[in-house]
C-alpha cells in the first residue's frame, strides 16, 4: 500500500499515526503543498480533489481521509474499530461529528482564513467577521465535546479505549496549536489531548508538524 501526503496536513497526520500505532506496512510520497504540488500533474490526475492523503492498495485507492481509517482499521482487524454494529455507529457519529459540525467552523471559521493565504477574505472587515464568527461557533462546538461527546470519564472519545475517533479528531483538533489555542478552559477536552500525545509514535508522526508551531509562535493570532 501507498499513502500520498503531507506530514503538516491534519488529515494526513490522521492516517500517518494511525498506520504507525498499528505498525502497518506502508510506503509513502510526500506531497509538496507549500510548493503547489498538488495542484499540478501527476498529482491531480492521482486526486482531482488536490488533495491529501490519498491511499492506493494495489488498483483500489481512497481520497477521504476517514475513509481511509476505515478501510485500514477493516483491512487489519484492528480493535480501533469495534466490530458490535452499535459501537463501530458510535464511532462513526464521533467521525463524521468532527468533519461536518467541529472543522467547518474550527479550520475553515477560525484557523485557515488566518494561515492560508488562499483562505485570507476580500476585505479586513469581512476577515476579522469571518474569525470571530468562527471562533465564537467553534468555542460551543469545545464545549460541546467537553460536556457531552467526552464528559468527566472518558478517556477517549467513544469510552475507555481508542478508537479511530480518537485518531481522526485529535489530527483536526491539534490544528489549533499553529494560532497558540490552549484548552484549560474545556478540562476534559484537555484531558483527551493528553492521552492522544502519550501514544508511543506521536513524536515522531508530528515532528514536522511541531517545526511548523515553532517557525510561527511569534505572529499574532486569534485564538482560545
Amino acid at each position: 500500500m501507498k499513502l500520498y501526503m503531507h506530514p503538516v496536513s491534519m488529515t494526513s497526520r490522521t492516517v500517518r499515526l494511525f498506520i504507525a500505532e498499528e505498525n502497518i506496512p506502508m510506503d509513502e510520497q510526500v506531497i509538496d503543498l507549500f510548493t503547489g504540488e498538488h495542484h499540478r500533474e501527476p498529482y491531480i490526475s492521482i486526486n482531482p480533489n488536490r488533495q491529501v492523503p490519498v491511499l492506493d492498495d494495489g488498483d483500489f485507492r481512497l481520497t477521504e481521509s476517514s475513509t481511509i481509517l476505515k478501510y485500514l482499521a477493516e483491512k487489519t482487524g484492528s480493535r480501533a474499530y469495534p466490530k458490535d454494529l452499535k459501537k463501530r455507529a458510535k464511532v462513526n457519529e464521533m467521525m463524521d461529528w468532527f468533519n461536518t459540525q467541529f472543522y467547518r467552523d474550527w479550520g475553515y471559521g477560525m484557523i485557515y482564513p488566518q494561515i492560508f493565504p488562499h483562505h485570507k477574505r476580500p476585505s479586513d472587515e469581512i476577515q476579522s467577521g469571518t474569525i470571530a464568527w468562527g471562533k465564537e461557533r467553534a468555542e460551543g462546538w469545545l464545549q460541546i465535546l467537553n460536556d457531552f461527546w467526552i464528559g468527566p470519564k472518558n478517556a477517549y472519545l467513544c469510552g475507555s479505549e481508542i478508537t479511530i475517533a480518537d485518531y481522526f479528531g485529535i489530527g483536526l483538533l491539534t490544528l489549533g496549536e499553529v494560532v497558540h489555542c490552549d484548552f484549560a478552559q474545556f478540562p476534559n477536552v484537555a484531558r483527551w489531548v493528553g492521552n492522544m500525545k502519550k501514544l508511543r509514535t506521536w513524536p515522531k508522526v508530528n515532528e514536522v508538524f511541531y517545526g511548523l508551531v515553532e517557525n510561527v509562535k511569534s505572529q499574532p493570532f486569534v485564538h482560545l
